[in-house]
């Protein structure tokens, strides 16, 4: 059996749960629904089964109840890679550690400190550790463009467009060019999305992110940089907004395989 927990960010005109369910009706595959603000991990039926978390609320009960759930389950994606794709330090951490090209990053409570970033960077860019859609990521100057800290930035490399490459099982199976004239492409910000192939070297480092953040899937967020690309982050819970191939379907067949497996 596999047990869905809906992304609490789902509407009626964009709904992702709902659009992997379909997948699983249409190939008979069994699946029940969960929502983790009414569940009691400590009285919960369902055990020994395959839970797929497609979204996942920033509050305390939700991740709490995922990861005892979690013991009893297989989670996908665990609770531990939805945590570090969550937290922008550890991706980075992460990505640093394996080697993974990635912008020239500092984390820091000093203001004193993330000033003498800025000043060597000549400017950077400030994101929020634990952010969603591209929200609060602003370009900085100067430290007194800082807000309050602590402070997560990186380094500014000039662009006018980045890639979400999607990534199941190993394999990246597709991927978008996403533009727009902000700082970020972020669908949700306004970018527009439009399908490209993805090339070997896409594929190569896509596949090595969420190997770095132990995710089963997950959407990779890449710039071009020096001849090649680099990360920008890795979404535990990704949108396949633009998407030419068959995400749902793909999902939903992971899904049923490793229940199958399991």
């Amino acid at each position: 059996m596999i047990a869905i927990i809906p992304k609490p960010t789902d509407t009626h005109d964009d709904n992702s749960t709902s659009m992997v369910i379909r997948e699983l009706e249409k190939a008979g595959t069994p699946f029940c629904v969960i929502n983790l603000d009414e569940v009691d991990p400590f009285a919960c039926e369902v055990q020994d089964s395959v839970i797929w978390a497609c979204g996942m609320s920033q509050d305390d009960h939700a991740f709490e109840s995922y990861c005892a759930l979690s013991l009893v389950n297989r989670a996908v994606n665990t609770p531990q890679a939805l945590y570090t794709c969550a937290s922008k330090v550890q991706t980075s951490a992460l990505l640093v550690r394996k080697g993974i090209p990635t912008p020239t990053t500092s984390f820091t409570a000093s203001w004193e400190m993330a000033g003498k970033f800025i000043s060597c960077m000549g400017k950077a860019v400030s994101k929020p550790v634990f952010g969603f859609d591209g929200k609060g990521i602003i370009l900085v100057r100067r430290p007194g463009d800082l807000g309050d800290p602590p402070y997560y930035l990186q380094e500014f490399i000039p662009n006018d467009r980045d890639y979400r490459v999607f990534v199941i099982d190993g394999e990246a199976v597709g991927a978008i060019e996403r533009r727009s004239d902000s700082l970020t492409h972020n669908i949700h910000q306004g970018g527009i999305g439009l399908p490209v192939p993805v090339d070997p070297d896409m594929a190569a480092i896509s596949v090595a992110a969420t190997d770095a953040v132990g995710a089963d899937y997950a959407g990779v967020d890449l710039l071009i940089h020096e001849g090649g690309y680099t990360v920008l982050e890795v979404n535990g819970t990704p949108n396949w907004h633009c998407m030419a191939v068959p995400v749902p379907r793909l999902l939903a067949d992971y899904l049923a395989r490793i229940d199958n497996e399991y």
